[in-house]
């Protein structure tokens, strides 16, 4: 065995810290510039004009609380649109991708590799390549400048990842859950809404994160179908209201911060969940 002087282990020691401290700073610094646009948003929303041209980057007082409630009147309209949009979008997604993913996963049919094989392949079709398409598609039927317009297309594009999220969690689940409940004579469709389901949900949480994270960044589909203001969603809306606002920097940034707090809820509260779906697990039974 090699024995180690004191001296030897010292400097060790003290270069794992180093080490230690040079990724803590690393890390360190990493929060601060990622943080620095929201803290800086948070400052400005809070000023007047005045205050913004004194102290662009410092923190100025007093506080002007009711620059939030002019915005709140400003955007609620799009933060409405913008939740019944997402509300549609996940269930329509999770009813579909569920569905497909049960099937793919724990069923048995001729074809079934070929048409899981197209249905992946769709990810890697850039979404501009099928923007105009899609378009001349919605004005054929008459639906430009409707809630549809905004609902139907965000389905038919995250049922593709939903399926394939859906499919790789539910394979994951043991066999023989599944085979112990056909012994005890449930059909698959009470297989499929005693115990699929139920076990399914942090890969539903997941989807529906990332449904409504899509939906609440979506803009460009959006400014191009939809003219109505009552229908304008969250991220075109505060477009306009950029415009209405390009004087009034506290109300503007005010906007900003209301229209992301809904998202940072969400994550928050249901992070367990979509880390779980993620990684393909369990909350609880690890």
């Amino acid at each position: 065995m090699t024995a180690y002087t004191p001296s030897v282990v010292a400097t060790a020691r003290r270069s794992r810290g180093r080490r230690q401290w040079g990724v803590h700073t690393g890390l360190l610094v990493l929060v601060a510039l990622s943080l620095a646009p929201y803290v800086f948003m948070l400052t400005t929303s809070v000023k007047t004009n005045q205050q913004y041209n004194e102290s662009f980057w410092a923190i100025a007082f007093p506080f002007h609380w009711e620059n939030f409630a002019t915005a709140w009147v400003q955007i609620q309209p799009y933060l409405i649109a913008s939740i019944a949009v997402a509300v549609a979008s996940v269930l329509g997604i999770i009813a579909v991708s569920l569905l497909a993913g049960f099937v793919f996963a724990r069923f048995t049919f001729r074809g079934r590799g070929l048409l899981y094989t197209l249905i992946a392949a769709l990810l890697m079709v850039p979404s501009i390549a099928s923007l105009i398409p899609l378009f001349l598609m919605m004005r054929d039927f008459g639906l430009l400048n409707t809630m549809a317009v905004l609902i139907i297309p965000q389905i038919a594009a995250g049922a593709v990842l939903g399926t394939i999220l859906m499919r790789t969690y539910i394979e994951g689940i043991p066999q023989t859950i599944f085979e112990a409940a056909q012994i005890d004579g449930a059909g698959p469709i009470r297989v499929f809404r005693s115990i699929m389901l139920p076990l399914s949900l942090p890969v539903i949480g997941t989807v529906s994160l990332i449904t409504i994270q899509a939906v609440w960044n979506d803009f460009f589909w959006p400014l191009l179908t939809v003219t109505d203001n009552s229908l304008r969603t969250v991220s075109v809306g505060l477009l306009f209201f950029q415009g209405q606002s390009a004087t009034a920097f506290g109300p503007m940034f005010a906007g900003y911060l209301l229209a992301s707090v809904p998202l940072l809820i969400l994550f928050v509260f249901f992070s367990k969940y979509f880390l779980a779906g993620v990684q393909g697990g369990i909350p609880g039974s690890h």
